[in-house]
């Protein structure tokens, strides 16, 4: 396949040009573009410039604001609401963090319940961020029914992903981001785009038998991790992304907007003081302690810690840039230009 190269700068440029030119406004398409830039940095393709065409399509929703100004309260000492608006979540993401990691410090622990968010991105941008704040972090969202419960054949769940982030003194956080489905719906369609069949066992067609054709599975459903502990798990986080935060269910969503390409709905985010849970100032035998893990785990051959590949990733690409398919980079390109 044809690509082009690009520095990290050009990705951010380009991904904000081309957002701001469709409509959005310009904090909007910057809390936007950081998310893009970030996942193409991390080698995170699904969730790089191959989702600003999502963003661009989302805009012919008439509910979606695209100058949103998210709002924030206090519900409580440790528990803050962000009414995104009905703008994109990474805008309402970025402008409740810093209350967020401030809550968690003063109170040991602390939720950001975010409501009325269009979510198309990953989740570890912000698990990363409150990791680098020297705290725990977890965030859960819900999208749109695209997985069948273990033993169903029809959507109900979304791809229900959650994240986790552990701070380590030195080096990056730990950090995971996971799918409770097999595969993100984004890996899916980045097959269907590209003409390759799917593995075995990451969907079921619309007949609910296996299939490896991408638009099968996109027409039928994608199946949880493990069986019924990916179904146990894709349930949890309807319950923490809907229910708790007082927002909607997957299935909910698509009732609502039929045919959307991004599901409005609620996140859960999570910070903790490790510390504080401890009943330590001086953290450095807790940090040795979890150090000690993480040396375990590596002992084994073939091991990697979650977010290894990811840095890895991200030393080649803040010297060498990234590729990107030829016709996405014309596709975005003409975002850019005014008719």
């Amino acid at each position: 396949m044809d690509s082009v190269a690009l520095s990290l700068e050009q990705v951010y440029t380009l991904a904000f040009e081309s957002l701001k030119t469709q409509g959005l406004s310009v904090n909007q398409a910057d809390a936007i573009a950081e998310t893009v830039m970030q996942a193409e940095r991390d080698e995170c393709a699904a969730h790089g410039l191959f989702r600003i065409p999502f963003y661009v399509k989302a805009l012919g929703n008439r509910n979606i604001d695209p100058a949103a100004e998210p709002a924030l309260s206090r519900l409580a000492p440790g528990i803050l609401r962000m009414d995104a608006k009905f703008g994109f979540a990474p805008y309402a993401l970025k402008s409740g963090m810093p209350l967020l990691i401030e809550a968690a410090r003063t109170q040991g622990i602390a939720a950001l319940c975010v409501n009325n968010a269009y979510h198309i991105a990953s989740l570890w941008p912000e698990v990363e961020a409150i990791a680098s704040a020297d705290l725990v972090g977890f965030a859960f969202t819900n999208a749109l029914p695209v997985v069948a419960p273990a033993g169903g054949t029809k959507p109900l769940f979304g791809t229900n992903p959650m994240a986790f982030a552990w701070p380590r003194k030195g080096t990056q956080p730990l950090v995971f981001d996971q799918a409770s489905s097999v595969v993100s719906l984004g890996d899916v369609r980045i097959h269907k785009r590209d003409g390759k069949p799917i593995p075995k066992g990451w969907a079921i067609g619309p007949n609910g038998r296996a299939t490896t054709d991408p638009v099968a599975a996109l027409d039928g459903a994608l199946l949880p991790f493990g069986g019924h502990k990916g179904s146990s798990i894709a349930l949890m986080v309807e319950l923490l992304a809907g229910a708790l935060v007082g927002d909607l269910f997957s299935y909910e969503v698509a009732a609502r907007e039929p045919g959307t390409r991004a599901p409005c709905g609620g996140e859960l985010l999570i910070a903790i003081d490790p510390g504080i849970c401890a009943g330590t100032q001086d953290r450095s035998s807790q940090d040795a302690h979890a150090e000690e893990l993480f040396a375990k785990v590596l002992e084994q051959d073939g091991v990697r810690l979650p977010s290894e590949r990811r840095y890895l990733a991200r030393e080649r690409t803040m010297i060498d840039g990234v590729t990107v398919p030829t016709k996405l980079f014309e596709t975005l390109q003409s975002y850019t230009r005014t008719s």
